[in-house]
């Protein structure tokens, strides 16, 4: 990280590097003046602050260079000429538990409550491979999100719901192509061509090696897999977002504000020399790649990341990997409210910490946000507190005014040099990585893992040691906690799931299901474009775990290296 500077930023303007007679005033207070608990000189990710910013920080910022306009390259200050005033973020709350008629349920009632956008949570079995009936998915059936196996599940989830009117992102990794091909399928069953889908997938593996941990075959194979969703999808399904390139686990696993921006961005940059390593035409792809941040408590910092995002990626695409389409050059995210800065203690100041994580997220310019519930830290939320966190975007929607002005913190002293410094700091990461050859070597040195256990073991110790206040944690305690209801997902659901994947298994032809199988295979074995075979699978109705198990023969299975 950058080094400490002088503290003043020379506020007055001039840079002779003589303080000023005012200038010297405010010093002499400042030093005399006490320091209350909390006052960091540290951001929440351990970059250094100064207590006041000045001309002098902004001094070296070029305007047409660095930030120029609203619309316009490098888009520091946004991807839209208008900002919010023509069209607000779309407020996608993520959600999905139980079976899919519950979720269904859930989702009609978000989408009457003002939700102009899906999010699907798929439970355990789902993301990591395995059918609801499966032994390893005993006890996590429809627990942490939607069981998915099959794709009636698939049709029932989006039952009533027309997939050619609404945004549908899907929060799925090793398993996203299976998800993709049913989502395809439902919605040729609606009569929806898969041109006309709209949405995004996930299907970021690299994030997953480096942080949540949800794998079936090593990185390589992964990548081929997701540079066939690509292809397939700029050509036959051009309105999709194929993968979202998420730093929102990255720093859930407890990584700096500055790794979570690096190691995306890193991240998607690996993606883009993988398509064009496939022989796609960087323009043909690069503008339907989104990102997906995470919204955490440090109010500015937070703003500095997304600001410096969307210049490194700009540059980045543009002088390094040649892309002449804007739209390549534009970074599209959307943001979640930081699940690891939620408590179980005094959970209804969840509601304060939500609020302040969004306001940043949109002073940041998100174009899609997530606001947490306030028991997501225990459990699945409930609907109560789901239509909350809703009302939380619509009331800064439309009663804060947050909205009219574009980039408003734009020309700040302090938000631009942490959106330098973040920058910066991105910037050397990028160096490090290459010095392993890459994101993939890097992976595999473990290089990731243990720059992030390094600074979510930091930060542990600050609120041990009491150096950062975590209101109800560690200061402002209360003796007595008031419990609050929770969302329970009884073990009848997981029954009644596993029942329904095995009539959907005995009512199928299958022959059919076999022969789609060997041809996903032999695919996975050649050269063709899988995603076809991925669609034919699922249309002729075989599952989703045994689509992931059947190419584990060709691919093998990923076990993660120690780091100490």
């Amino acid at each position: 990280m950058k080094k400490e500077k002088d503290i003043t930023g020379s506020p007055n303007g001039k840079h002779s590097g003589k303080p000023s007679s005012a200038q010297a005033v405010w010093q002499a207070q400042f030093d005399a003046a006490a320091k209350l608990p909390g006052a960091n000189d540290r951001t929440i990710s351990d970059h250094p602050l100064k207590p006041l910013y000045g001309p002098s920080d902004a001094a070296g910022i070029d305007y047409e260079r660095d930030l120029s306009y609203p619309g316009q390259y490098p888009f520091t200050r946004g991807i839209h000429a208008s900002g919010y005033r023509g069209r607000l973020w779309t407020m996608r709350q993520f959600a999905g538990f139980g079976n899919a008629k519950q979720t269904n349920e859930r989702y009609r009632f978000l989408l009457a409550q003002g939700q102009t956008g899906l999010s699907v949570a798929f439970d355990m079995p789902a993301l990591m491979g395995y059918d609801s009936d499966h032994p390893r998915a005993l006890g996590e059936v429809g627990k942490c999100g939607v069981a998915i196996s099959t794709l009636q599940d698939m049709q029932d989830l989006f039952a009533g719901i027309d997939l050619g009117r609404i945004s549908t992102s899907m929060t799925i990794n090793c398993t996203a192509p299976v998800a993709l091909a049913m989502y395809i399928a439902t919605a040729e069953a609606q009569g929806v061509p898969q041109e006309k889908l709209s949405g995004t997938l996930q299907a970021d593996m690299l994030k997953e090696y480096i942080a949540q941990k949800e794998w079936i075959y090593p990185p390589e194979p992964s990548m081929r897999i997701i540079t066939d969703m690509i292809a397939y999808c700029s050509r036959h399904v051009p309105k999709w977002n194929t993968i979202s390139i998420s730093g929102y686990h990255i720093r859930e696993a407890g990584s700096t504000a500055v790794q979570e921006l690096a190691f995306t961005l890193a991240d998607g940059f690996a993606y883009v020399e993988a398509g064009v390593a496939a022989g796609l035409d960087v323009d043909d792809f690069a503008p339907r790649l989104s990102f997906f941040f995470n919204a955490h408590s440090d109010f500015f910092e937070e703003i500095a990341k997304y600001r410096a995002a969307r210049r490194i990626w700009a540059r980045h695409m543009r002088e390094r990997f040649g892309a002449k389409n804007p739209r390549s050059w534009t970074l599209r995210f959307h943001t979640q409210t930081a699940g690891c800065s939620a408590t179980a203690q005094q959970a209804e100041n969840n509601v304060m910490r939500v609020a302040f994580q969004a306001l940043g997220a949109v002073l940041g310019g998100t174009q899609s946000l997530h606001t947490n519930s306030l028991d997501e830290v225990m459990a699945l939320p409930t609907e109560k507190n789901v239509q909350l966190a809703l009302r939380t975007q619509q009331v800064l929607a439309y009663e804060t005014g947050v909205g009219n002005v574009i980039d408003p913190l734009g020309g700040s002293y302090y938000v631009e040099r942490l959106t330098t410094e973040m920058e910066e700091g991105a910037e050397e990461y990028f160096a490090r990585i290459a010095e392993f050859g890459g994101v993939i070597p890097a992976i595999h040195a473990g290089f990731f893992q243990k720059e992030i256990a390094d600074a979510s073991y930091r930060y542990q110790r600050e609120i041990e040691n009491g150096e950062r206040i975590i209101v109800g944690v560690n200061d402002f305690v209360q003796e007595e906690e008031h419990p609050i209801s929770l969302l329970k997902i009884g073990r009848e659901i997981e029954l009644e799931q596993c029942a329904r994947v095995q009539a959907f298994r005995a009512s199928r032809d299958s022959q059919a299901a076999a022969d789609a199988l060997a041809a996903l295979v032999s695919a996975a074995r050649g050269g063709d474009n899988m995603m076809p075979h991925y669609i034919d699978c699922v249309k002729k109705k075989a599952t989703l775990g045994e689509i992931s198990e059947a190419l584990v023969p060709v691919f093998g299975r990923y076990r993660e290296p120690a780091v100490i």
